[in-house]
């Protein structure tokens, strides 16, 4: 299985301490040596960097845990292959156009079957399972709104029947933004934790690595992290239930 990483915030932050633990788990502390990628946000725009080596060993990985890219919402993937070959087409995450807005995506899981599924506006670059379903959302998403819904709920329950959907094919973890939501759905384990004033000091399980996040935060910050496992060894994550879709809009509940 691979590993999901996401962030939502309430102001341009960097996710260089989670990124560092996640990148370990790509070859080193974990079996995800299959490529790894990553998205950041700037408003509409999106950075995109994506390496179909072990993140534990790619100097690319180095230069995102190294350099402070701020962001609003980030999305975070570790693969280990199991349907497509090893490439940097297969690297997630993916991203597609509509209503004039990025959207990104990636998954966690096996769906089978889901290539059956025929396809009308968004085609595969590459040849994953997980790929193939993201075209079939962005079809369903822009079949049933040519034009952005004016209620975010109304789109956020259409999303939620549509995992619903997929998750019958086999396991479907998923992280989705359209730049301006963070829409995280659970089919067998995702975790989030928030954090706001009073800061604390938060320990990485996968490297030796502590940060202070009052001295690097103001106490106006809310950022909201969400990962495949608890990255920490000294917080309370919150563990999503099955077939559970929750939303961030800037670092909290939408």
């Amino acid at each position: 299985m691979c590993e999901l990483l996401g962030m939502s915030a309430n102001t341009p932050t960097d996710i260089c301490f989670s990124f560092s633990g996640l990148m370990q788990r790509g070859g080193r502390t974990g079996p995800h040596r299959d490529g790894w990628g990553i998205a950041f946000y700037d408003g509409p725009g999106v950075r995109e960097f994506r390496d179909p080596y072990p993140s534990c060993d790619s100097e690319i990985a180095k230069l995102v845990r190294n350099y402070p890219i701020k962001s609003e919402i980030v999305i975070s993937h570790i693969r280990q292959a199991n349907a497509g070959r090893v490439c940097l087409e297969n690297t997630h995450p993916f991203i597609r156009e509509l209503w004039g807005r990025n959207w990104t995506f990636a998954h966690n899981g096996q769906l089978k079957g889901i290539k059956k599924q025929p396809l009308t506006h968004y085609l595969p670059i590459g040849t994953t399972d997980s790929e193939h379903a993201f075209c079939w959302l962005m079809d369903a998403i822009r079949e049933r709104f040519p034009k952005p819904p004016r209620r975010a709920s109304t789109l956020h329950r259409f999303i939620q029947k549509q995992c619903d959907e997929l998750r019958k094919m086999g396991v479907f973890n998923m992280l989705l933004t359209d730049s301006r939501h963070l829409y995280c759905y659970c089919s067998t384990k995702l975790s989030w934790i928030t954090r706001k004033a009073p800061f604390d000091q938060a320990c990485l399980k996968d490297a030796e690595l502590t940060v202070d996040f009052e001295k690097e935060t103001t106490q106006t910050d809310i950022v909201t992290v969400v990962a495949t496992e608890p990255l920490t060894t000294n917080e309370q994550w919150n563990r999503m239930a099955v077939g559970e879709l929750i939303v961030f809009h800037k670092g909290e509940v939408a």
